[in-house]
């Protein structure tokens, strides 16, 4: 596929503005004006639809093809909750507009919003306190470690470790670091979760918080869990819960309950707002009672007279994490989402996708190897080690799906299972579209069984074929110089 830049030829264009008839006013200082004209392709308007419509049909997609990507859930986004934040009620709001003026409520029904969405959060995850600022899941991380950190201050705690099992999410050890604390790494036992006996010898009072994913990557269920929470607590330590798994047990274990102390959700990977790509995501952080204090400002106030404020005297306060509100627009989403499913609609959704993935697991056991044979919860693991002997790796498998019309799942994460595939159908997709990826992963395993040379072939109807993938990350070029075709492409 050709650049937009080869397709420029000098005097084409799509749309011609008339010519400037009113004198120019506040004209830009020199020094911020251009010397020359911005170097932009001269394209007719069909060429440059036809150029952006055939890139979006390159993109893998959760509105386009499957996409069982395990840890990150790439999960169904409603168009129902995209037509209410589109609307322009909520997409014209400023983020400066005054709260109220002259008895006009301008932005009443936004902080309403997120006030009803905190208190929503806080009764699925049994926290009493919720923030909406945190602006993705890491950022979410980040503040609850934050949060932990000055809770210890205040006490004048002595805290030097977080403990972090090594089944849990990759930034977790990133975002304690970045808190202040050295990491400690607590192994997974042959059931796949923490290993009870290695945690106990290694909490202790110079332990400020344990990090938790649950259920963890693997998708198992920790049956420990009140009892690590109890040892926890008895060290002066606190629970920190990543929520990024809360799809597999929304509605029917709340966390707090459990024991937990803070939480960080992911909206995308459970209530079905856009995953983000970059932005624009949320990570809310619910906290218990007792942290409140170190919350992030501003907080959403309600007044006696009803209406809504934003408070920042909280001199505990980490202080600001997000500017504003947070990513306002992902909130609506998620808010309406709720509100749509509603109780019974938010279990139902937790339930499908614990079944649908024990579905798949069970259908490939015997093609692919299943390091932790238990039931699971909304993702599974399986190996391609066996396929691997043969020489076909979870790489060359992941190419072979991409040549097939599916997103592989995650590649060699977590790192405790050799040659790792993450797979986490979601609760959306029907039986249809599973039996259909049943059907190709066992084409595959044959295929690695029969011909496994084949596989350097994959995939073979995309743009771009086997990159040296270490190369396109260290030594990424992406300057278009014109000099020759697909220069820099």
């Amino acid at each position: 596929m050709e650049l937009i830049f080869e397709k420029s030829r000098d005097g084409r264009h799509g749309v011609k503005l008339p010519d400037k008839d009113v004198p120019a006013e506040g004209r830009v200082p020199a020094r911020l004006r251009r010397e020359k004209d911005a170097e932009l392709p001269s394209v007719s308007e069909p060429e440059v639809v036809r150029h952006f419509t055939n890139l979006s049909k390159m993109n893998f997609g959760v509105d386009s093809n499957f996409y069982p990507l395990g840890s990150c859930t790439m999960k169904y986004n409603p168009k129902f909750t995209e037509k209410i934040a589109s609307s322009e009620h909520f997409a014209d709001l400023h983020p400066l507009q005054p709260q109220l003026i002259m008895g006009g409520m301008l932005t009443q029904g936004a902080l309403e919003i997120i006030s009803n969405l905190e208190k929503l959060l806080c009764e699925i995850t049994g926290m009493d306190v919720f923030t909406t600022h945190p602006m993705a899941g890491a950022h979410g991380e980040l503040t609850g470690v934050m949060l932990m950190a000055a809770y210890h201050r205040h006490k004048g705690n002595a805290k030097k470790f977080i403990l972090i099992p090594d089944s849990g999410h990759g930034t977790n050890p990133a975002s304690a670091a970045i808190a202040g604390y050295r990491i400690k790494t607590v192994s997974s036992d042959s059931n796949g979760v923490m290993d009870l006996e290695e945690f106990r010898r290694k909490i202790d009072d110079e332990v400020a918080g344990v990090m938790l994913t649950c259920p963890n990557t693997l998708g198992v269920f920790n049956p420990h869990i009140s009892e690590i929470c109890d040892l926890t607590h008895e060290a002066g330590g606190l629970m920190y819960y990543d929520g990024a798994n809360l799809n597999a047990i929304m509605g029917k274990v709340r966390p707090g309950d459990l024991g937990f102390d803070i939480v960080h959700l992911n909206l995308h990977k459970t209530f079905a707002t856009p995953h983000g790509g970059g932005g624009p995501g949320a990570g809310p952080v619910g906290v218990k009672e007792y942290l409140e204090p170190f919350m992030p400002v501003s907080r959403v106030v309600r007044r006696k007279d009803g209406t809504f404020a934003l408070d920042y005297d909280k001199p505990l306060s980490v202080g600001y994490i997000s500017p504003f509100y947070g990513n306002f627009s992902v909130l609506v989403k998620a808010y309406a989402y709720i509100m749509l499913l509603g109780k019974e609609g938010l279990v139902e959704a937790s339930e499908n996708a614990v079944l649908n993935a024990n579905y798949l697991k069970e259908k490939l056991k015997k093609d692919y190897e299943i390091p932790y044979d238990s039931n699971c919860l909304h993702e599974f693991v399986v190996s391609a080690a066996k396929q691997a002997e043969k020489g076909v790796k979870a790489l060359d498998i992941a190419k072979a799906l991409i040549n097939e019309g599916i997103h592989p799942p995650t590649v060699y994460f977590p790192l405790i299972v050799k040659e790792a595939m993450m797979i986490e159908p979601t609760e959306t997709e029907s039986r249809e579209t599973l039996d259909s990826f049943v059907d190709i992963m066992k084409n595959i395993a044959r295929m690695a069984e029969r011909d496994p040379g084949k596989f350097a072939d994959f995939p073979a109807n995309m743009p771009v074929k086997r990159p040296d993938e270490v190369k396109a990350a260290r030594d990424m070029d992406l300057a278009f110089t014109g000099t020759e075709k697909g220069a820099g492409g």
